[in-house]
């Protein structure tokens, strides 16, 4: 099992990694969860990302067993920014605006974090450990982006895996039914696993 960071830069290293990536969200968010999402040849992509991402994928022999996207707060392309930011908004129908306790940061050092999957063709025996090495790999890729906070809608149980892991995830918003899955944005604070 390997964890590779993508970026716009590095995607020519990893062939078809990048568009696994995608077939893998595909797989999960459209098929599996039934989402009305943007998609493309088996794709799913949406306005967020664009370079300024970077997309964390655990895989094995080509296959993505789990990723998630990193997008910085500071990031402006038309009348987007990221996701939580814009759905508080108002430009997402799909997300209702009050997903968080305080208006949406616009800072350097924090970065949001959306699209997080663990596919379903992961067996139960190694679900743990490919979520495990996805959390590893997001906190060592946001902290070398600078983040010392990362912002996430996620579901509602997520909180209680992230603390087991060691991370200190603590709820930003109330916990809403979207697209009938129970989520809730928290702050992961990244200081906390600096050293």
């Amino acid at each position: 099992m390997e964890v590779t960071t993508l970026s716009y830069e590095n995607l020519h290293n990893h062939g078809e990694l990048f568009a696994n990536m995608f077939r893998a969200r595909h797989q999960t968010f459209i098929v599996h969860n039934k989402w009305d999402l943007p998609q493309a040849n088996g794709m799913e992509f949406d306005q967020y990302d664009p370079p300024a991402s970077r997309w964390v994928a655990v895989h094995q022999n080509g296959q993505v067993l789990a990723g998630v996207r990193l997008t910085p707060t500071t990031h402006r392309c038309g009348i987007y920014s990221y996701m939580i930011r814009d759905a508080q908004e108002g430009l997402l129908a799909s997300i209702p605006s009050n997903l968080l306790y305080e208006k949406a940061p616009i800072e350097t050092h924090i970065w949001e974090s959306s699209r997080v999957f663990v596919s379903e063709a992961v067996p139960a025996k190694l679900r743990l450990r490919v979520q495990m090495q996805l959390i590893h790999e997001m906190v060592i890729s946001a902290r070398q982006l600078g983040a010392t906070s990362v912002l996430g809608l996620i579901p509602e149980n997520s909180p209680r895996l992230a603390r087991r892991v060691g991370l200190d995830c603590q709820p930003a918003g109330p916990v809403l039914d979207i697209d009938g899955m129970r989520s809730v944005c928290v702050n992961i604070n990244m200081a906390t696993k600096m050293h």
